[in-house]
Order: structure tokens, then C-alpha cells, then sequence
């Protein structure tokens, strides 16, 4: 049951179950984060044949490397023999091969089966029958994108519909190039919160005038309260007095070739459901990946991506970095304020959502409708 409002301009929000029963986490584990597609790694970050990385992908451990031919490939990180995990490190490089190091079956980085003990002796195994088994695979934007479903949802009509929908433009987004861009600066957050939290808190700017000073100061809209993500094509434009999206408003670095002049001095930012977060200013890119390990706690890695001219010279680019850091702070923190509460006997109905968090209403509504729920 949810909290009937008392003012049209209230809409209920999601009960505080929702944040805290380990039962709903677990259907969301299975119907959103195991059914849909999910950004798990930067592709640059597997820049030779043998590297590799392990991610949690709702309740799986899923294993992604480079082959040797240079394609990026993923594997559910699960031996077929007896079921150990076959790479315990979060990342790492092999020279040629995986090998399981509980009774050494061994596969190639295309996942067949090419070596266990014994196993010429057994001529009648499949090699392949028994290779590890493939997770559905898609880059773009520079990041690798799994799907656990045994049949993935479109990645157009899902992914990069989230950009196209927002942005208004197919092409918009693209004039950014992000998949150029290098990393200039990687942090990862363990927020003691639900994930649904952070996306509801990424989606409004309500609060962005209580506890983003740095950031009003920059786009002085946002102290307004309406977030441009409730607009399709809108990005926030930079203060009259501000130079670059910068903790202090100075100059950042030149604008990326491809970004449009109409898109000079503006920000947008994108949700990408799950779990991924595109912020898109003149002179660089900021990607949040987020990884639900629990009801409460998630893990968001921030990546601050720029020219590779930039990156290359050694620039310095704290100033840039640090704005939208503070920024990570502040919300993360207000999300863990706001977690405790979710099991309180005055949220148990839920809360309201103002009008300039009405778009928060069509997220809660897509989640029920992904759990097979009625509305309510």
C-alpha cells in the first residue's frame, strides 16, 4: 500500500520495502540486473590478448577478456567440471589460457575446453559441449555491455534508446566520442544504499540547491530544482561568469571535435536503466557504472573520460574531476541518510514526489511493470 496524497501535486512514491526486503532485491537481481543489458567493463581496460576482468551481473560472477584475435569476450566465471570459480582476482592477464585452479581444466579464451587431466583418455568429450558458457556481448560508447538472458532484449531499442530519448537526436550523443576518449581519473564509491536510490537521486535536481553548492554555481538552473532530465534535447547551460565544468568555474580544455556548437557550454545528463549514467559536457564525458551487491550497498564506478591528446600530456585535470567528485560525495551520502529510513514504520506506505520529481513516478512504474506487478 502506498501513501495516498493529499495535493495533486503529490504522486506516491514506492513503499520502503522496496529499499530493504532482500526478497525484492532478489526478483529485481533476476528480472532486471540477469535479464537486461548491463555495462560491465571499459573496453580499454582489456587493451591486450589475456586481460581480463570479473563483474557481478545481479547474482552471477561474469568474466570478460580479450581473445587473441582481439575481440572482447564473455563467460560466466564458473568451471564446468565441478563448478569452481575459475578467476578469483577482480582483474588480471593470462598468457594464453584460463585455467580452473582446482583441477586444472583448461580453456581457451574463445572458452573452449582445451586441456584437463586425463581428458585424452576420454576422446568421446566434447571439447566445445563443455567450454565455459557465453554471456551475450555488445560495446559501445568505449564499454562492454553483457546480457544474461538466453534471449538478450534489443540492445537498440533498450540501450541506446535511453540516449536517444533524452537527447531527442540518434546522433547527439555520438558527437562526443566517447568511445576515443581516455581515462583521465577512475573512482569507485561503496555506498551503503539501495540502488534504487541512486537513481532516483541522480534523476531530479529538488535537492541540488541544498547540497550541490559547487555544482549550482556552475549550472545555475539546477538551483531551480528542475532537472534537464525532464526535458528531451535540454542541457543545463553553463552560468554567464562560468568558463568550464570545473570546481571553481575556470577553463577546462577544448572543446571535443565533435561537439555540436548547440551543444557548447551545456550539460546533459542520461540514465541508462539498470545501472549506467552519462554526463556529457563540452571538453569531456563522466560514466557512473553501478554494481547492486545487496539491498543495501552498491558500488558505482566513476569514470572522467577526455581527449587522449589531453590525458596524454599529462594535463592536469583535478579541477574537472574534482567537481563532479564532490557531487558523487554529496548525493551518496544523502542516499545513505535516506537508506535507514526506507525501514521505518513512517515510510512503510512510502513517501511523495513533488512535480519536479514526477518523472521519478515513470521509473517506479517501469520497475513494477519489469517485476510483474500491477500498479497500484
Amino acid at each position: 500500500m502506498t501513501t495516498t496524497p493529499v495535493s495533486p501535486s503529490l504522486i506516491p512514491t514506492l513503499p520502503g520495502r522496496y529499499y530493504t526486503d532482500p526478497e525484492v532485491f532478489r526478483r529485481e537481481q533476476e528480472a532486471l540486473l540477469e535479464s537486461m543489458w548491463f555495462c560491465a567493463v571499459r573496453s580499454a581496460d582489456l587493451d591486450r590478448p589475456g586481460a581480463f576482468r570479473t563483474v557481478r551481473v545481479g547474482r552471477e560472477s561474469v568474466l570478460v577478456t580479450r581473445d587473441r584475435t582481439g575481440a572482447l569476450r564473455a563467460f560466466l566465471n564458473v568451471c564446468r567440471h565441478r563448478g569452481a570459480r575459475l578467476c578469483t582476482e577482480e582483474s588480471g592477464e593470462v598468457r594464453r589460457s584460463l585455467q580452473c585452479p582446482y583441477h586444472a581444466w583448461t580453456y581457451g579464451l574463445d572458452g573452449k575446453l582445451v586441456a584437463a587431466p586425463n581428458l585424452t583418455k576420454m576422446p568421446d568429450v566434447d571439447r566445445d559441449r563443455y567450454g565455459l558458457v557465453k554471456v551475450a556481448l555488445r560495446e559501445w560508447l568505449g564499454y562492454a555491455w553483457v546480457c544474461l538472458a538466453d534471449a538478450p532484449p534489443s540492445f537498440e531499442d533498450t540501450v541506446r534508446h535511453a540516449a536517444v530519448e533524452r537527447l531527442g537526436d540518434p546522433a547527439a550523443i555520438e558527437h562526443y566520442g566517447t568511445e576515443r576518449l581516455a581515462l583521465g581519473k577512475r573512482v569507485a564509491y561503496d555506498v551503503r544504499a539501495n540502488w534504487k536510490l541512486i537513481v532516483e537521486n541522480f534523476m531530479e535536481c529538488y535537492h541540488c540547491a541544498t547540497i550541490h553548492p559547487e555544482l549550482t554555481e556552475v549550472l545555475p538552473e539546477f538551483a531551480d530544482g528542475y532537472a534537464a532530465q525532464s526535458y528531451v534535447g535540454h542541457g543545463a547551460e553553463f552560468g554567464a561568469g562560468v568558463a568550464g565544468f570545473t570546481v571553481d568555474g575556470s577553463a577546462g580544455f577544448g572543446r571535443l571535435p565533435g561537439v555540436a556548437e548547440e551543444q557548447d557550454r551545456r550539460y546533459y545528463a542520461i540514465t541508462v536503466r539498470p545501472n549506467v549514467f552519462v554526463n556529457l559536457v563540452p571538453d569531456h564525458v563522466i560514466l557512473h557504472r553501478m554494481f547492486p551487491l545487496a539491498e543495501d550497498r552498491t558500488v558505482v564506478e566513476c569514470d572522467w573520460l577526455y581527449s587522449p591528446e589531453v590525458v596524454a600530456s599529462g594535463a592536469d585535470v583535478s579541477k574537472s574531476a574534482e567537481l563532479f567528485h564532490r557531487v558523487n560525495l554529496q548525493d551518496f551520502a544523502a542516499c545513505e541518510r535516506t537508506q535507514p529510513a526506507m525501514s521505518s514504520r513512517a515510510y512503510r506506505r512510502g513517501g511523495v514526489l513533488v512535480p519536479a520529481e514526477h518523472h521519478i513516478g515513470a521509473f517506479h512504474g517501469w520497475l513494477r511493470e519489469k517485476l510483474g506487478e500491477q500498479a497500484p
